[in-house]
């Protein structure tokens, strides 16, 4: 089982899942600098590795992530010139590979807008949730401003994010950010469990390339929509993973994938570069 010493993650990789841990139980898995720096490392790790085909990210102990380190290192004062409200530089929904949260329990303030960058959400019923950051005399970060409002649209993004209130995961599943809601005890497995699914059944490109349009379809229109799909569909088209994917169904067994992101990724339709 490949592992990687980080300082305030835990990362390893086993049958093609990577866990990304936040570990700092003792202070709820507050968010400090180290950690954003060591989560924008793993994600990239997670990125750039055809190795990695799904990626679960949760908190170590009872918490997925209690907000910013209170001590004031990470709002007070900052170097303006190098300060950055990202959170992690690297989010997790540029991996090219499916994330999931496995929210396990309390995810507070950035602790939340970094669990809402993921693909596919699961939360603890127990838990209590919320961007408290007006509350505080600051705003939402980790790019909550474009990521909750893809999830939940305008309206249910301005009740969470202006308001500061905290709520429980019921109403996570009410607001539709969570694509589960099950007991503490019950969130990383379901989210192991899923991920497990998706890199035996899921060929690796075609969700790469399905998460990233996915992502960038706000800024597009329709007619725009149209022509990445069908370049997309060419790129993919003919390969070897698009005659797996039938036969194996045909013939009742688990596909055998051969292509990679990293060696077969398109030409991103719309840009100058390979992206």
């Amino acid at each position: 089982m490949p592992k990687s010493p980080y300082r305030d993650i835990l990362w390893e990789l086993q049958d093609g899942v990577a866990q990304i841990t936040l570990n700092r139980p003792e202070a709820r898995n507050a968010f400090t600098g180290a950690m954003g720096e060591d989560l924008a490392q793993a994600y990239q790790r997670c990125d750039e590795d055809d190795a990695v085909r799904a990626v679960v990210v949760t908190g170590a102990g009872p918490a997925f992530c209690a907000g910013a380190e209170m001590s004031g290192e990470v709002f007070d004062s900052p170097d303006l010139e190098n300060f950055s409200a990202a959170g992690a530089a690297f989010p997790a929904f540029r991996v090219r590979k499916p994330v999931i949260a496995a929210v396990n329990g309390h995810a507070i303030g950035v602790g939340f807008t970094l669990a809402v960058q993921a693909d596919l959400r699961l939360f603890a019923a127990e838990g209590k949730y919320g961007v408290l950051q007006v509350r505080r005399g600051m705003m939402p970060d980790a790019y909550a401003h474009f990521t909750l409002p893809r999830l939940i649209g305008v309206a249910r993004a301005a009740e969470v994010l202006l308001t500061g209130r905290r709520f429980d995961g019921a109403e996570a599943e009410r607001l539709g950010i969570a694509n589960r809601v099950l007991p503490a005890d019950k969130v990383l497995p379901a989210a192991l469990e899923l991920a497990r699914e998706m890199v035996v059944e899921t060929a690796p490109l075609s969700v790469a390339v399905t998460k990233r349009l996915l992502w960038e379809s706000f800024a597009l229109s329709a007619a725009e929509i149209e022509s990445k799909e069908t370049e997309l569909h060419r790129h993919l088209m003919g390969t070897p993973d698009a005659m797996e994917g039938p036969m194996a169904w045909l013939e009742r067994r688990k596909p055998q994938w051969n292509l990679s992101v990293s060696r077969d990724w398109p030409k991103w339709p719309g840009k100058d570069e390979n992206e």
